[in-house]
């Protein structure tokens, strides 16, 4: 079984004070292991890792591969700068990353030889394998499948994360399996989005990178396990017994400010997890949050 199969667990790294909240941090990653997530990835966007300083990053990549037990960890190393990044790596080799998650940051605009560089240079500093993130809606810039092709064929990477697939079935079928067409064959194939999860998994992606399964794994487990063993009216019934979840995330910008309410709600993280300017959802929003936890009996 592949690094970067089955449901890789995004946790948020909270922090307390404006200091990083070691405590909760290993609280969610020990949780995670012990629900037998595939993976966990911390310092993705869920992690807010553009917001954090190399050191903060550095102690979080020991912690989570500490507290992990036989869990893999996949750390987020994407920075401005290409020096900064391999810096990063250099930390995640350190802490015993099993995996890199590299994001192409951007403030000026990047092309496409800018990030197919940049991923040959990750390529070739180290030899930790490496999952493509393409996530368009933080570092507005867009893959497109002929730049997928080109960094695939790179020694070290693993995986592509792709910002999610069509809703309508046979689409999303049609689309994973042309990428299949175009990727080596050890290359897997990452669903994110939470709300569209089921159905790449159903397509024939071969993970769900999950926000969702970063603070509340089992509704996630539930799902990728269904998938795996052919149970597919299973899974989708569980996504959409989620659907007001998904909502939440649709109406307030993303899914980060939710989970974190979520995890705030539950206790798993103290108020005000976030990074300032974050500011988190208003306390209307956080009752509703609250609201859709107890009706989905999320609690536990």
């Amino acid at each position: 079984m592949s690094l970067f199969t089955g449901l890789s667990a995004f946790p948020l790294t909270p922090l307390v004070g404006d200091q990083l909240d070691e405590i909760a941090f290993v609280g969610l990653v020990e949780h995670l292991a012990a629900c037998g997530v595939d993976s966990i990835t911390v310092l993705g966007s869920t992690g807010s890792y553009a917001y954090l300083t190399a050191d903060e990053r550095a102690r979080i990549a020991h912690l989570a591969v500490t507290h992990a037990g036989s869990t893999p960890v996949h750390v987020g190393v994407g920075a401005l700068r290409t020096s900064q990044v391999l810096a990063n790596i250099d930390s995640a080799q350190r802490a015993g990353a099993a995996g890199i998650l590299l994001a192409p940051m951007t403030y000026q605009p990047l092309t496409d030889e800018d990030v197919y560089e940049l991923f040959h240079t990750v390529t070739q500093h180290s030899d930790l394998p490496v999952i493509v993130y393409d996530n368009p809606a933080t570092t507005h810039f867009t893959f497109s499948t002929e730049l997928y092709a080109r960094i695939a064929e790179l020694p070290g990477i693993g995986s592509i994360k792709i910002p999610g697939v069509p809703t309508e079935p046979m689409k999303a079928r049609e689309y994973i399996a042309s990428l299949k067409t175009i990727v080596p064959e050890h290359v897997t194939i990452g669903v994110s989005g939470d709300a569209m999860a089921a159905t790449g998994l159903i397509a024939r992606c071969d993970a769900w990178y999950s926000v969702l399964g970063g603070t509340l794994p089992t509704p996630a487990l539930a799902i990728v396990r269904a998938v795996q063993e052919n149970r597919h009216s299973d899974a989708l019934q569980e996504s959409e017994r989620l659907a007001p979840l998904w909502a939440l995330f649709a109406e307030f910008g993303g899914s980060l400010r939710v989970i974190a309410a979520i995890a705030e709600y539950l206790d798993m993280v103290q108020p005000r997890s976030l990074p300032l300017p974050l500011l988190g959802l208003s306390t209307p929003q956080r009752a509703r949050v609250a609201k859709v936890v107890e009706e989905l009996d999320l609690t536990s």
